[in-house]
């Protein structure tokens, strides 16, 4: 039986009614295609109409839900093409934020950054996909934030919840997710010797053989859309 969802019980409905939403098509309890059920996610979450369907338009601008005239809301086709557009602009994104963070970086946030990257290997090593990949958000956020590039910063966020599940997505490989916590080592390295090109590469690397692992996994999957395979 499919995990219940946690009652929302938040001031702010609408924000804690998308996160819930968010993490249900993450980690693959609604699954690309499906349709959500108004009346049931209602009970689930403990919340009204009104919320429910401001948290469908939030998420549709995130790309993981497609909005039906008249019929609702499904969860959007997993697109490869959209993929791979996307990933080649964040990952520029990335590499140039590597490069400003690295001369930019101050101490404090430098220790910010450990200490979320410690957080994150307790969890590899526990084994707590969903608090990793937080933490593991939180880590590319804050050397987002040292560059202290606000433009940056804001467009880097619009794209990567566009594919915030991609990436959820490529470490339910083991062997990936080993791999990620390789490359999050040397991260910290290059960032730690304030080394912006070697990092800004390092970003780069690490976000393609995301890709690659997610491509991989998701190649054979009938609900994954490929406008190129069609």
């Amino acid at each position: 039986m499919s995990e219940v969802p946690t009652p929302v019980i938040r001031s702010n409905l609408m924000d804690e009614v998308a996160q819930r939403l968010r993490d249900m098509v993450m980690d693959g309890r609604l699954e690309p295609g499906t349709r959500l059920n108004e009346r049931v996610l209602c009970e689930q979450l403990e919340v009204s109409r009104t919320p429910l369907r401001e948290a469908y338009r939030m998420l549709a601008t995130e790309g993981l839900l497609e909005l039906l005239p008249n019929r609702g809301a499904i969860v959007a086709p997993l697109s490869l093409a959209e993929l791979d557009d996307t990933i080649e602009v964040l990952a520029a994104l990335e590499e140039l934020a590597g490069g400003l963070a690295a001369t930019r970086i101050d101490e404090e946030e430098l220790r910010r950054v450990q200490a979320l990257h410690h957080e994150m290997v307790a969890h590899f090593l526990r084994r707590e996909l969903k608090a990793y990949f937080e933490a593991n958000q939180a880590i590319h956020f804050a050397i987002l934030a040292a560059t202290g590039n606000a433009v940056l910063e804001r467009e880097y966020r619009v794209l990567n919840a566009r594919v915030r599940r991609y990436r959820y997505i490529a470490n339910l490989s083991a062997e990936r997710w080993q791999e990620s916590i390789e490359e999050h080592e040397t991260i910290m390295e290059l960032l730690t010797a304030r080394d912006g090109p070697r990092l800004a590469r390092q970003l780069r690397v690490h976000l393609m053989n995301k890709l690659a692992a997610v491509k991989q996994r998701l190649a054979l999957n009938r609900d994954v859309v490929d406008p190129d395979a069609a």
